[in-house]
């Protein structure tokens, strides 16, 4: 099985980008599932109605979040319903969402949200032990977004799920690393995957406003840059009868849309 997992959208930049690039990767790598962080889609902080089905109109099967998974409040419309989107398992059980997903009765997907520099919320291993024992008795093929600050404790939870996940990829950070590997037990891993969108920016945000805000240290409204566009994503090769990774393969491009 071949997995294209794509870094966090920003945007309507970032959305350009999925549409004008993923078909050229689908005829390149023939993947069968394509994922997204997509935490930031809509205007550069959370996701909407609108933008979740332009999402899966350009091919992507699910869609993770993360810790701006409720900046848009009409998320809590339709999230129950929508079974394609994952958000956060550790967040509180009472919340509305999915912690896990699973796609054709193939491929798991677990969101997680790490604890270090973030908000507070439960125990990403225990969360992640739970979720686990769940979706084994459905698939083998999992593959968990970790949506976290620390490279540490991203590089911890690969750690501590080695061999019992096919992949543990990192999101949050806007910035694509260059570690990525097959652990000894066959979980592929990355701390970040980086990002698709606004490459002439701060991680996605218009480099003025950043740069005033560190500048002043006063409160900014973020908007979206503008300019060319990145494209990062990992494509990930999993023995289907196994869930064992093959091969992990990082992709980055910057282009005009």
């Amino acid at each position: 099985m071949k997995v294209l997992f794509i870094g966090d959208i920003v945007g309507g930049p970032g959305r350009k980008a999925v549409k004008q690039y993923i078909g050229e990767l689908r005829g390149q790598f023939r993947f069968d599932y394509c994922i997204a962080n997509a935490e930031n889609a809509a205007g550069g902080s959370g996701i909407t109605y609108a933008t979740a089905q332009e999402l899966y109109g350009y091919g992507i099967d699910a869609v993770t979040m993360g810790n701006h998974t409720w900046s848009k409040k009409e998320i809590g419309t339709f999230i129950d319903s929508d079974t394609k989107i994952a958000r956060p398992a550790n967040y509180p059980p009472e919340l509305p969402g999915k912690g896990s997903v699973i796609i054709d009765g193939r491929l798991g997907i677990i969101n997680l949200l790490g604890r270090i520099y973030m908000e507070p919320v439960d125990c990403p291993f225990r969360t992640l032990d739970r979720e686990l024992e769940l979706l084994k008795r459905h698939v083998k093929t999992v593959i968990v977004d970790f949506h976290a600050e620390a490279t540490s404790e991203k590089c911890a939870l690969a750690w501590y799920a080695d061999g019992r996940v096919s992949a543990v990829v990192g999101t949050h950070t806007h910035v694509q690393t260059a570690d990525e590997r097959i652990l000894p037990c066959g979980t592929a891993f990355i701390s970040d995957v980086g990002m698709t969108g606004p490459y002439e920016g701060v991680i996605g945000v218009k480099k003025e406003l950043v740069i005033e805000k560190f500048r002043t240290s006063m409160p900014v409204r973020f908007e979206v840059a503008k300019g060319q566009v990145q494209f990062n994503a990992v494509m990930l090769d999993i023995d289907e009868d196994t869930g064992k990774a093959t091969g992990i393969q990082r992709i980055s491009r910057v282009f005009n849309v």
